[in-house]
């Protein structure tokens, strides 16, 4: 981008009317547009919406915001991420979209914009972009695996499987579970711990070769194809969640679960974990960091409201957080009451046979022992309150609050918890397929905006790569296929929750500390929002200063602070499942394994420090490289520039001043308005069209 020009008024006319001779002036946006590189755009607003909404909203906002909110205080949680949402989460939204609508270039270009020792941010947010489609696309193919296995009754994972050698239950599903036997043993035939790799998942290695094959062929042609598939990817998760929640509300159960998550237990605002829990979440709904947002509104026009579509989609995110909250606390109501029905029966079983035995019969007249299915659950409890515990032989108290408590996290709260309770259904392969269906398109969604993170800043930023976009997304998409085997060995679920865990957490949130004083710091609010102004033709409340100067940035930073503490004093651990005891444990990473986190969260951020020495190595002591580069391109980048005709009228009272801390002079962060003058042949990073471009 070139910078505005330094001329008085005859100057100015006199420029003008001279360069109108070699170079055409565009006075509307739609020209503007159409030569800004070939730059593809949204063919409608509902395209756009509907991609950024598809991004945001992913496999998260179904399993790990319903259970954080289950763990934290349920309503409590909800208002302490409502807070955080409007104080921290909008505004950056807010300025990411901002950005790359102004500048339109994806996130490496946004950056450079503003100064070239900056453009390490959007080279960190296409390797963090990476590492997330790494493993992200690994969930999807394993969702792809269970929706080919709903479609036969009864489901596989209904009942456990016969061992054929002894003709009894197989030893490790009896002790566990039938969904948890086919998640662990049958889905990833996992090993017990992160250093036994074991040999390749050949199963799921052909899911995660489909899954990558579908990102391709929906990213072939950017988002021209993209977004045709967004049409379906976006929309069906929702037709999926109102369908399972009206089914959901016919459940034995759903009221507990719904009074259990929004019962707010207040106390929980003075644990600081739990502000680092919600405000990590905020940060990880909208995908802040990443460079989607960026890329996404690159593609908008100019004049486009972008404030608006970042309340909307903000808006839209969190009511989606909340309706499938509501869909798991009803499952897991009905779920939990199930249980504890099933744990009634069989108490009454054994009272029954002490029944027999002729012992007394504390249980009467509360109920009748031989008839379980009168047996109220108030009812066992009540009694169990004033007698149960005097009795030696087994007899347990059937809480389904107890049952509740019991949170599932991640990956088990989707491939065991709902698979089990998708087994209870009438029609169960219909609901079973419907669900996998959804989250498949869940995770579809928010790849293609991963990808798009990924393949706009380089085509952006590399002309040559612009020029080859197939070859560019198909060798992505084989070089992710390649990377991504190492998620698909026996131990391949241990290294999902190790990139899950440390490769993107850290790195997203430097990367947005870096943003967020790239914009607040380096090119000035007071500046952004004036560029805002002239796009939106309004100007945003002057509390976004503040908020962008201050609170984000206080907050970001007290959060990575946080994350850090607790990465340190806690020490990286992850779950493994071990075969001969049938349940969970959690075990210390290995020393290699902790060398692989510190040289993931290192790389991801190391682009920063390197392109800012690079580029002030550069400007210190090559000054006599760019001086044969031309000596009069300074005058040209101050005269071949994009003005608005605000600015031709009165251009006395606004001069530029050259910065010499290599931040770019100009006084507008906007390439062009829909009234801006515009030489249509000129290109900032293309210097042989701006040396041709003479007076």
């Amino acid at each position: 981008m070139t910078e505005k020009p330094s001329l008085n008024g005859g100057e100015e006319a006199e420029w003008l009317s001279d360069s109108q001779s070699d170079s055409q002036l565009a006075l509307s946006l739609d020209a503007d547009n159409a030569n800004n590189g070939d730059r593809p755009a949204w063919d409608s607003k509902i395209q756009y919406v509907l991609a950024q909404v598809g991004f945001s909203v992913g496999l998260g906002n179904v399993w790990r915001f319903p259970y954080l909110c289950h763990q934290n205080g349920g309503g409590a949680f909800m208002l302490l991420y409502v807070f955080l949402l409007l104080v921290v989460g909008v505004p950056l939204f807010f300025m990411e979209l901002a950005a790359g609508q102004s500048i339109r270039q994806g996130s490496i270009g946004v950056w450079k914009h503003i100064s070239p020792k900056l453009a390490g941010i959007g080279y960190s947010s296409c390797l963090v972009c990476f590492y997330v489609g790494l493993y992200y696309n690994v969930i999807i193919a394993w969702s792809l695996f269970y929706m080919g296995n709903s479609f036969q009754y009864p489901l596989p994972w209904q009942h456990c499987p016969t061992d054929v050698a002894t003709n009894d239950t197989v030893k490790e599903c009896a002790r566990s579970s039938p969904t948890s036997y086919f998640w662990f043993r049958k889905a990833l035939n996992i090993s017990n711990s992160i250093e036994e790799s074991g040999e390749f998942n050949s199963i799921m290695t052909g899911c995660l070769l489909a899954t990558w094959t579908i990102v391709s062929l929906a990213m072939i042609k950017g988002i021209k194809s993209s977004a045709k598939v967004m049409y379906f990817s976006s929309v069906f998760p929702y037709v999926v969640l109102f369908i399972f929640l009206i089914r959901g509300l016919m459940l034995d159960g759903a009221m507990e679960g719904i009074t259990y998550m929004f019962y707010p237990k207040l106390e929980i605002w003075g644990n600081l974990q739990v502000w680092r829990q919600a405000a990590t979440q905020v940060f990880f709904a909208l995908g802040l960091g990443y460079g989607s947002v960026i890329a996404y509104s690159s593609y908008n026009p100019v004049q486009n409201n972008c404030h608006r579509d970042a309340l909307m989609v903000s808006g839209i995110n969190l009511m989606t957080s909340v309706l499938a909250s509501l869909v798991v606390f009803v499952i897991l109501g009905f779920r939990a009451k199930n249980i504890a029905k099933h744990c009634v029966a069989g108490n009454l079983g054994l009272l029954s046979v002490l029944s027999t035995q002729g012992e007394d019969q504390p249980w009467w007249p509360w109920f009748n022992v031989t008839d379980p299915s009168s047996v109220s659950l108030h009812d066992y409890r009540d009694w169990y309150s004033h007698y149960g515990a005097a009795l030696a032989h087994n007899i347990t108290d059937c809480s389904l609050e107890d049952e509740m408590n019991k949170g599932v996290e991640g990956t088990g709260l989707a491939f065991i918890a709902f698979t089990e309770v998708m087994a209870l259904f009438p029609a169960s392969p219909f609901w079973s397929a419907l669900f996998f269906l959804m989250l498949l398109n869940l995770g579809l969604s928010t790849m293609f905006g991963t990808m798009q993170g990924i393949l706009t800043p380089l085509m952006d930023n590399f002309k040559l790569l612009g020029r080859h976009r197939t070859l560019l997304t198909v060798s992505s998409c084989a070089l992710g296929f390649l990377m991504g085997l190492l998620f698909t060995q026996r131990s391949g679920n241990y290294f999902v929750a190790m990139f899950d865990d440390y490769s993107a957490t850290l790195p997203l949130i430097i990367v947005v500390i870096f943003e967020t004083i790239s914009v607040s710091w380096v090119y000035g609010t007071d500046r952004f929002l004036d560029d805002i102004e002239d796009m939106l033709k309004w100007r945003p409340p002057v509390v976004y200063k503040y908020l962008w100067k201050y609170v984000c940035l206080l907050a970001m930073m007290g959060l990575l602070a946080a994350s850090l503490l607790r990465m340190v004093f806690q020490g990286p651990t992850y779950t493994a499942w071990n075969q001969s005891m049938a349940s969970e444990m959690t075990l210390e990473y290995p020393g290699w394994a902790l060398a692989m986190i510190v040289l993931l969260i290192v790389f991801a951020g190391l682009p920063v420090p390197i392109c800012y020495i690079h580029s002030t190595l550069q400007h210190r002591w090559l000054p006599s490289a760019h001086a044969e580069e031309g000596a009069g391109q300074e005058a040209h980048r101050d005269l071949y520039t994009k003005c608005s005709s605000a600015e031709q009228l009165d251009f006395s009272s606004r001069r530029v001043t050259p910065e010499d801390d290599g931040v770019r002079s100009r006084t507008t962060f906007l390439p062009v308005g829909g009234e801006h003058y515009r030489l249509l042949p000129q290109q900032e990073d293309d210097e042989e069209e701006q040396q041709d471009t003479g007076m």
